[in-house]
């Protein structure tokens, strides 16, 4: 007879409930009486989070889990994401004037094998559109505030890349919700203590609520605390603070009547994208929910004051709503070499945390959630596929922190931060590396490792091009010949971007219709 063998996840949220629900729905807990998945969240502490951005990876998440896209975005409070819309991190703005562009989530167009990224690098910088505009029509769709569907097409799936915004509350209730129904057991207890057994491992955790628990592996979904992983198992954290400077943001949430230019106007006009503007110490992102706008400012602590961030946030979000009142959350940027160790494993903040921008937090949750499931042995001792799971956790955190520092290596800005961003000591070795061979081509495919990456190397040239980097092609001019065909690819670009901002509704009338069918 087989044995029984239980998960124990310590903490709810969006990271123990998605990965409590994430195993239970792959390994068909409902129906193997021998598997026991139980969370234990404590009553008394709540989720982080006033608006949550996500990478494209989540469609295939939530279908996974076998959650209808329309519930989710009707329970969610959720809006459509198709990208980052990166305003002054180039340069400083000078009067009305502000530096822009758009990473969008849909890859530059090609055509058998050809890619239209050269004969881009080579046309003269002041005449060619931008990037983005160039090579894909994501970026016209996006300024033109269109969705990335039809109501028509099925869920997800779409023309457009796409992902979402949502309320991080209302999703890790969902998914709780989700994770019942897959068979997972739902305890509500506060945790007490850790004991530790002759080996290292965790032996029980007790709770004040309902005594001792044990199981066979301990997934801490803590948070911050680290209340396994870190404070009982003392497992290092490796700070990359020397690469990532910001530590702390300030947010918020507001109604959309509180929008920056006019009443109304944001709701008639709602963003289908991540609106991320750059400020003297770090950057501010603008967070267009159904209802609601979530706001936060990050910034580095070792550059401005708390004081001084405050008056960013309340500078962005205009005037009007002195009664908000912002929270702070102080994070520290970095990592666990070591997530597995023994029987214990760490998803989520309690892993690491690097910062906010590009939505890098869930997708790390996913990864993490996806290896456990189909790491975990059917027999035998949990720890065996932890030497493999840190290695491709580890890797995938140092790559993230490589695409997250080249946003602002390249900025032109000329405040201490954003000088202190650029100096070489501040630039991981393998990025700096990277740079000086993309001065004499773009990013290519075989840069990277795709089981250890969360971007592909089209996401590092819209960086790249978008922040106006050079990348000088002009000795090879020769070997690109086809100039009159790259030339009428992207005039179809253009017109296909016509057509798609006549074909594709609104964003805000997509969310209205959505949320109109409950």
């Amino acid at each position: 007879m087989t044995s029984k063998r239980r998960i124990l996840i310590v903490g709810g949220g969006t990271a123990g409930w998605l990965t409590a629900a994430h195993l239970a729905k792959f390994l068909g807990l409902s129906e193997r009486s021998h598997l026991e998945v139980t969370v234990l969240e404590s009553p008394d502490i709540g989720v982080i989070g006033v608006g949550e951005g996500t990478f494209p990876t989540i469609r295939s998440t939530l279908q996974f889990l076998g959650i209808d896209e329309k519930r989710f975005i009707r329970e969610t409070s959720a809006t459509f994401k198709q990208g980052i819309r990166f305003v002054d991190w180039a340069s400083t703005p000078v009067g009305d004037q502000h530096h822009q562009y758009v990473h969008p989530f849909e890859a530059p167009f090609y055509t058998e094998g050809t890619s239209l990224v050269p004969y881009w690098l080579l046309q003269d910088p002041a005449k060619r559109p931008p990037f983005a505009q160039a090579v894909t029509i994501q970026d016209r769709v996006v300024e033109g505030r269109r969705a990335p569907k039809r109501s028509s097409d099925a869920a997800y799936t779409a023309p457009l890349n796409y992902a979402y915004h949502f309320d991080a509350i209302k999703f890790a209730k969902l998914l709780a919700e989700r994770a019942r129904e897959l068979g997972v057991q739902h305890v509500e207890a506060t945790l007490s203590s850790v004991s530790l057994d002759a080996t290292g491992a965790i032996d029980h955790i007790d709770t004040l609520q309902h005594g001792s628990f044990s199981a066979d592996l301990y997934i801490d979904c803590t948070g911050f605390r680290a209340e396994l992983i870190g404070q009982a198992m003392g497992t290092a954290f490796k700070s990359v603070r020397d690469q990532l400077f910001t530590d702390r943001a300030l947010t918020c949430k507001l109604p959309l009547d509180h929008a920056r230019d006019q009443p109304g106007a944001y709701e008639a006009h709602m963003e289908s994208c991540t609106i991320s503007t750059a400020h003297e110490a770090g950057w501010t992102w603008d967070i267009g929910l159904n209802g609601a706008r979530g706001i936060g400012c990050v910034y580095s602590s070792s550059h401005i004051s708390d004081d001084r961030a405050t008056e960013i946030l309340r500078a962005y979000i205009g005037p009007g709503h002195e009664d908000v009142v912002p929270r702070r959350i102080a994070f520290a940027a970095g990592y666990r070499e070591q997530q597995w160790v023994k029987n214990c494993v760490a998803v989520g903040l309690s892993a690491g945390f690097l910062e906010p921008l590009e939505s890098t937090g869930l997708v790390l949750i996913e990864a993490a959630a996806g290896m456990i499931a189909e790491m975990l042995p059917h027999s035998g001792p949990m720890q065996a596929p932890a030497r493999r799971f840190n290695q491709l956790m580890t890797a995938r955190f140092e790559n993230i922190v490589n695409f997250l520092k080249l946003h602002y290596c390249l900025s032109q800005r000329q405040e201490p931060f954003w000088r202190d961003n650029v100096h070489p000591a501040s630039i991981p070795g393998p990025l700096a590396e990277y740079l000086e061979q993309w001065k004499l081509r773009p990013p290519g495919r075989f840069d990277f490792e795709l089981d250890t990456e969360t971007f592909a190397f089209f996401n590092y040239q819209y960086i790249l091009y978008g922040m106006g980097f050079k990348t000088d092609l002009s000795a090879g001019r020769d070997d690109f010949p086809q100039v009159d065909e790259a030339n009428k690819l992207f005039a179809k670009i253009q017109r296909f971007g016509d057509r798609a901002l006549g074909d594709l509704p609104s964003h805000r009338a997509l969310i209205q219709q959505i949320n109109a069918q409950a």
